[in-house]
């Protein structure tokens, strides 16, 4: 299985799934349109080991609520992450059963030797 969990508005989503192949064969998910769901996130929380894992402190409203200032629970992220598809570091990658989170150089490259790119 091959699934991918992206913005479409994002030029870097768009760019990485033309880098690593994304067509008809992937299910996908535009998280603005079609938000992950909690049973989603649990699932992916399971397979990458905390919510703080998937949560995007790079998105303009980690700073404009002050999260940063703010000690915040493994609850909190989850909550933060239901409420706005913003927090999710994107785009995530899921290739059978392994979870790739976000749009580094270096993950996007353990994707595509994932895929044999």
């Amino acid at each position: 299985m091959k699934k991918i969990f992206y913005l479409s508005t994002c030029d870097t989503n768009r760019r990485i799934m033309k880098e690593i192949g994304v067509d008809n064969s992937w299910e996908q998910q535009e998280i603005k349109t079609n938000p992950l769901t909690e049973k989603q996130l649990e699932e992916l929380k399971e397979k990458v080991g905390s919510y703080e894992n998937l949560f995007s402190k790079r998105a303009i409203k980690y700073r404009t609520l002050g999260l940063k200032e703010k000690n915040l629970t493994e609850e909190d992220y989850k909550q933060y992450l239901l409420e706005d598809y913003t927090f999710l570091k994107r785009p995530v990658i899921v290739i059978d059963n392994e979870v790739f989170v976000g749009n580094s150089k270096k993950t996007v490259e353990a994707v595509k030797e994932k895929l044999g790119i």
